[in-house]
């Protein structure tokens, strides 16, 4: 009975994160779904798997679909053996995206007692983590991946920290499963980002291990997470061993080529090139939005106000002769959204909010608690701060992409901040945890710093309003479309924004202060000042939040499920049933082509490397053989009155051809500018070092040899091919040399590369079936390494939880 007492505030907490989740999304309880644009995306990218698990009830492991044909292992594909992601299912049991908030309460909330913080002080804190803005507007996009990794962070953390308090088998078992599952998530940014801060938290733990003279306990922590670390990514095997295969092929890999599309020399071998990691740099005072979220203008489409400068601005302006814009409309197009961000990123959602009684929370750990790590704490958020800043701090960005590991390979360093965005509510629930454990008489002095900090600060920020222009990047294209009064207009409300937001926040923290100021006068009790400020920290947040998510975003499950509508381009194009690709070229960057074709665009941060530089290289020159190599039958354009229209390509080759001539070449330079001139239907570009097969080798092309595709999956095509002489048989398939297997008759051959990105092979004279099969062995062998580590796993969890009960160990939890 007393060990259910005991759980039953932790009870009362899960129970509350189910019903602020499913609150705060609320229209998932009517059946409604959120609209997230990358998942309309991926939706496109991924229908052809998709529909291929329907069907056939397995897995293609590839997809024609997207950028001429690619992997599917970072489209969703399922692998044999993901009992992790199944414990991740049973976690998940909210609709979406209600379970992604539900699992940053829950995560946060364990971490917090694992810090010693009482149920009621880690339920507001793990409500105000998974309020903060940034971490609800990536479920308002359809980050969900970044989201799922994030999620899981805490969890982590708090396993970490209890192996270190020397609690090594719940430590070690909590560490391991929440591992686990967060790079079950597959997000390796934000699982790379979760490392920086396990370093610093490593070090603190080290240091004071070795400041102590403590060795051995030192040495049984860090034994106890390479253990759990270990079997963890075991169990993810199978995910991890083909995203590592796949990424030196994708546009994250180092390329070959020595040369840049304008014909200049390559000056770096990097993957992504500075701009583009850096492109999304916070601005260095920008960064005061994590306490004031409008102080830059929020967001490029932000909802502004009836007595804004714009509606003014509006009202001026002539829809017809005589005729003006009413105030009513006017409001209307002001609340749609203006452009009235002017930091440094190029697109913001929503501004990184972290929240001002956070904030204020936080600074007071760092005048109550008496715990050290709370500088581990502080050290991650200002360091992954300096990090965020991207270009703007090149000396700290500089050496990380040149010196640090994997840290070239993700862009978009401003992400960074979701570091940040943990060690702020820790130290706030630390600092107010703290502050009630501290002598009564000893309280106020802490809190009146506290609170100077924080208003002064805020302050500060007033007294320097007029050292900021309140111009942004956009402004030059705005002042070009909509001339200078516009600018002007938003220029004011901008600065209108940055005060009322000062303003805001300067009271939440002064409220904050004061509730704690009236505990400490004894005239409130202290249960009564935990909820007032929890509630005032929690409300902060939300009602920002609910500025850029909301139930607006919300919409019919099936136009979730069911994204694009059919176009009459789409129709005229379906009518044909052979099998062709489609170049939609307003459309190359985005899914919606792949939901109907099989296209040679897509949307994806890992697209195929090869397919990418055939782009940039050939295609955005207008060299038109490569459509055709590719077997491009359909071009969608459009008209001039806005209309899609196919436009057939009577040139495609086609899905197989042979070829008269080899043109060697010995690198990848050689075979990038050889396809300049290419004849594809005669020649093939064959990279001879490579694939020595065809040294020396010629080829004559019977008049009447034919290659016809008899039936197409993604993982399995069958030919039939008719030669009098033995030929080169070229295929409009991307070649990936891991996995696909070319069998003539039954017997298998070896697959070469030709013109740069299709699959060739030697076809003997005569009639022969020919097929194309996908059996990538690395799933083979990760699924075998997951299946042991998850024996492994469970039999530690088993084995570690007796152990634990046999001891009295869950005992010294509460």
């Amino acid at each position: 009975m007393k060990q259910l007492q005991k759980f039953f505030p932790h009870a009362l907490a899960i129970l509350g994160f189910v019903l602020v989740s499913t609150l705060y999304f609320f229209p998932v309880l009517q059946g409604k779904q959120i609209f997230q644009s990358d998942i309309a995306q991926y939706t496109g990218m991924a229908k052809e798997q998709n529909d291929f698990r329907a069907t056939h009830h397995e897995e293609p492991y590839w997809t024609n679909s997207a950028f001429g044909g690619m992997p599917t292992y970072q489209l969703g594909a399922k692998y044999p053996h993901d009992y992790v992601g199944a414990i991740d299912d049973v976690l998940r049991f909210l609709p979406r995206p209600a379970d992604y908030l539900f699992l940053y309460f829950l995560s946060f909330y364990v971490l917090m007692l694992v810090l010693k913080a009482d149920p009621l002080k880690a339920f507001f804190g793990a409500v105000a983590f998974g309020f903060s803005t940034y971490l609800i507007i990536i479920l308002g996009v359809g980050h969900n991946a970044k989201a799922h990794a994030i999620a899981y962070m805490p969890m982590v953390v708090a396993g970490f920290i209890m192996v270190f308090q020397r609690k090594y088998i719940l430590g070690g078992l909590l560490t391991m499963l929440a591992v686990a599952l967060e790079v079950n998530a597959n997000h390796f940014q934000m699982t790379f980002y979760l490392l920086i801060l396990l370093l610093i938290l490593s070090g603190y733990f080290i240091y004071e291990g070795i400041k102590s003279k403590e060795y051995k306990p030192l040495l049984i922590s860090i034994g106890t997470l390479i253990v759990a670390g270990v079997v963890a990514i075991g169990a993810n095997a199978t995910n991890l061993l083909a995203t590592v295969e796949y990424a030196k092929y994708s546009t994250r890999g180092t390329s070959d080529l020595s040369f840049n599309p304008d014909g200049s020399k390559k000056t770096t071998d990097m993957a992504m090139t500075y701009d583009y990691i850096t492109e999304y740099s916070y601005g260095i005072a920008e960064s005061f939005n994590l306490i004031a979220p409008r102080l830059f203008g929020g967001s490029n489409n932000e909802s502004l106000s009836e007595d804004s400068k714009i509606v003014d601005f509006l009202q001026q302006q002539q829809v017809g002769e005589g005729q003006y814009i009413s105030k009513e409309q006017a409001i209307e197009y002001a609340k749609g959204g203006m452009p009235t961000y002017w930091g440094d990123q190029p697109i913001v959602s929503a501004p990184a909010y972290i929240g001002a009684v956070v904030f204020f929370l936080a600074v007071l750990a760092l005048f109550v608690d008496q715990r050290k790590i709370k500088y581990a704490f502080l050290g991650g958020a200002i360091l992954t701060l300096f990090l965020s800043w991207g270009k703007n701090f090149p000396t700290l960005t500089d050496f990380c992409i040149d010196h640090i590991p994997m840290y070239n390979k993700f862009r978009a360093v401003s992400s960074i901040q979701v570091i940040l965005e943990l060690c702020f509510p820790v130290l706030a629930i630390m600092g107010l945890q703290s502050f009630f454990k501290f002598e009564k008489e000893k309280q106020l002095k802490p809190l009146l710093q506290s609170g100077a900090v924080g208003l002064g600060l805020i302050i500060l920020l007033f007294l320097s309003k007029s050292m900021f222009s309140f111009a942004g990047a956009s402004d030059s294209t705005l002042l070009q479309t909509y001339g200078p009064s516009f600018v002007d207009a938003i220029k004011a409300d901008r600065k209108t924004m940055y005060s009322a937001d000062l303003l805001r926040s300067g009271f939440f923290i002064l409220i904050a202060a004061g509730v704690l100021w009236l505990f400490v006068k004894n005239r409130i009790a202290q249960n009564t000042a935990i909820i007032l400020v929890g509630l005032f920290m929690v409300a902060d947040l939300f009602f920002v939040d609910k500025n850029y998510v909301s139930n607006k975003d919300f919409v019919n499950g099936h136009d979730v499920e069911y994204p694009f509508e059919e176009t009459p381009a789409d129709a005229e194009i379906l009518k044909d049933p052979t099998n062709y690709r489609v170049f939609d070229i307003d459309g190359l960057m985005q899914g919606r082509t792949s939901y109907f074709h099989k296209a040679i665009g897509g949307y994806s941060a890992v697209k195929p490397q090869r397919m990418q530089q055939l782009f940039d290289y050939q295609i955005a020159k207008n060299n038109l053989e490569m459509l055709n190599m590719l077997n491009v039958k359909y071009v969608i354009q459009t008209d001039k009155e806005g209309k899609q229209r196919p436009v057939i390509n009577p040139d495609a080759n086609g899905n197989a051809w042979f070829v008269n001539q080899v043109l060697p070449v010995t690198n990848s330079d050689g075979e990038m500018k050889a396809l300049d001139k290419l004849n594809s239907k005669k020649a093939a570009v064959i990279n001879i070092n490579e694939f020595s097969e065809v040294k020396n080798k010629a080829f004559a092309k019977d008049s009447s040899a034919t290659i016809t595709l008899d039936s197409y999956l993604p993982n399995h095509l069958k030919y039939t091919s008719t030669n009098s002489k033995e030929g080169l048989a070229v295929f409009s398939e991307m070649y990936y040399e891991k996995g696909w297997k070319a069998l003539i008759d039954g017997k298998e051959t070896p697959i070469m590369r030709a013109d740069y990105a299709l699959r060739a092979i030697l076809v003997p004279a005569g009639k022969h079936t020919i097929e194309f099969r996908f059996e990538p062995q690395v799933v083979k062998t990760g699924s075998a390494i997951t299946l042991v580590s998850t024996i492994g796993m469970l039999l530690l969890l088993v084995g570690g939880l007796y152990f634990e009960k046999k001891k009295g160990g869950f005992k010294s939890l509460n």
